[in-house]
């Protein structure tokens, strides 16, 4: 006599702010891996922007990614983006 397959019940999906915690930590283990096997943090850096600008287009068009991107350098120039500021 063979059991029945039973399935899990699918899990209600990850609210943002949570999806985006578990990813950031799913590419920190990425990065740390790929930075303990020799790979330089600068290719790194661009290959995933590369990555995820490719995403980003795939999703919503290249238009708006494009409008998206150019808020970038003052969001940079205001540090968003920089870990360790130490501000006087």
């Amino acid at each position: 006599m063979s059991q029945p397959i039973s399935y899990a019940p699918a899990r209600a999906p990850l609210p943002d702010h949570e999806q985006k915690q578990a990813a950031l930590s799913y590419l920190n283990e990425a990065w740390a891996e790929a930075r303990h096997d020799g790979v330089d943090g600068d290719c790194l850096a661009q290959a995933s922007l590369f990555a995820a600008l490719a995403e980003l287009v795939g999703t919503y068009g290249e238009d708006a990614v494009a409008k998206f991107v150019e808020g970038f350098p003052g969001r940079i120039r205001n540090g968003e983006f920089s870990v360790d500021i130490s501000r006087q």
